[in-house]
């Protein structure tokens, strides 16, 4: 049995950060109803496509396991089913723009009058204030959110990551949100409304510099920062850090044999505090275990630079890997900058579940992350995202018990486009 097998989901949600949560629940066990526009379906279906006619890797990468129905929920036949669905599901999801459900007649209070078990779940881009109407796309939230202003080098401007923390990080939180709803459900009896903003789920992931902007306020430096040890003035906010360790112990990315060649030739080192006689022997430095100004951590904090240089003398004459198998050992921690390019390579992954290939019948087979999170009683199988409509006759009869003259009357009406499955 699979943790969330028996409960049913009503997924209305389109690009990244809903799919995320939905796809997530789908990994444990929930059956997922994707509902999409007749024709059209979610707009990442034709987005940055790689294979002509075939749904593109945005969509399928965030969509595995679950059903699709296709829906008009404008049509009043569409509207009926709809108003099934609700009455058979226990969470729907949705991420559309503020206001959307509501004008389909699918607000909260209808929701609440159609099923009181049930839970609705939204990502929107604000709470609720000044901006709450506003629109929010994934960059747009790690730069409301604190993300983009604390990331980067001091003498350049805000960056995003890489990572989709506004996006897929908001999923995770919702999904989060949806179980322990379902959680208090068991006790209660009754349905309720789960929200989480886009802005408080990456101020959520960033408290480690709202943790150092109320420092600066009280004591007016940082002085973990490489820019202190460098004599340079603090600011009113928390600074960007460069490529410095956020939680406390310093760290730098450092090249490695090949850096020339290699945009990725680096590795991460940090001088954590119990591993700095290690690190001393590693690098041909042990007489800085107890001279002055380098045996304790607080002395080494204007030396930073000087240190770093050091160590990456000695990682420049190794590879990455090289230096993660002779630090590794002494308890130093490093880690290397592993590319796209080398995580789809890595058999480790596959090995763990982490890294899938899943076989699709219009684009071939494909990579994809699998369930980052690993339960040992509730096994996780990828199964390849569902084509548009896929599964829309299924849903009707088996989910929604039409069948006969009712289902083509369904059929015939306009609101479920070709009903197959």
């Amino acid at each position: 049995m699979k943790a969330l097998e028996g409960i049913r989901i009503l997924d209305f949600t389109h690009v990244q950060s809903g799919p995320t949560c939905t796809q997530l629940l789908a990994w444990f066990g929930a059956d997922v109803i994707k509902v999409e526009r007749p024709g059209v379906g979610d707009a990442t279906r034709k987005q940055l496509q790689d294979v002509p006619d075939a749904d593109s890797l945005y969509f399928t990468m965030l969509n595995h396991n679950k059903r699709s129905i296709e829906l008009n929920s404008k049509n009043e036949t569409g509207k009926e089913v709809l108003t099934r669905l609700v009455e058979e599901c226990d969470v729907l999801v949705e991420n559309f723009a503020p206001g959307a459900l509501d004008r389909m007649g699918f607000g909260w209070d209808r929701l609440n009058e159609i099923n009181p078990r049930l839970i609705m779940a939204s990502i929107k881009g604000f709470g609720p204030g000044k901006y709450e109407d506003c629109k929010v796309y994934e960059n747009v939230a790690q730069c409301a959110g604190g993300s983009a202003s604390t990331t980067g080098f001091l003498d350049g401007p805000p960056l995003v990551t890489a990572a989709q923390i506004g996006d897929s990080g908001t999923g995770l939180h919702l999904a989060l949100g949806i179980v322990t709803a379902l959680f208090q459900r068991e006790k209660s009896g009754r349905g309720q409304k789960v929200d989480v903003a886009m802005q408080d789920g990456v101020l959520n992931l960033t408290r480690v510099k709202l943790r150092d902007q109320q420092r600066l306020d009280r004591v007016g430096t940082l002085p973990e920062y490489s820019q202190a040890g460098e004599g340079i003035p603090f600011g009113e906010a928390t600074p960007r850090a460069g490529n410095d360790s956020g939680g406390g112990q310093p760290g730098r990315i450092l090249k490695c044999e090949g850096w020339e060649t290699d945009p990725n030739a680096y590795t991460y080192f940090i001088i954590q505090a119990a591993a700095w006689e290690g690190v001393c022997d590693v690098i041909g430095k042990p007489e800085w275990k107890t001279e002055d100004g380098f045996a304790k951590p607080g002395d080494r904090l204007d030396k930073l630079n000087h240190i770093f240089e050091t160590i990456e003398e000695w990682t420049m004459t190794k590879s990455k890997f090289e230096v993660m198998d002779i630090c590794n050992p002494k308890n130093i921690p490093v880690g290397p900058i592993l590319s796209m390019k080398e995580i789809a390579e890595d058999e480790g992954l596959y090995a763990t579940g982490t890294m899938v290939k899943v076989p699709h019948p219009e684009r071939g087979e494909y990579l994809s992350v699998g369930c980052p999170i690993k339960m040992s009683d509730s096994a996780v199988d990828v199964e390849r995202s569902p084509l548009l409509g896929e599964h829309t006759n299924d849903i009707l009869t088996d989910v929604l018990g039409y069948s006969g003259d009712d289902l083509e009357r369904v059929k015939a009406s306009g609101a479920v486009g070709e009903a197959k499955g």
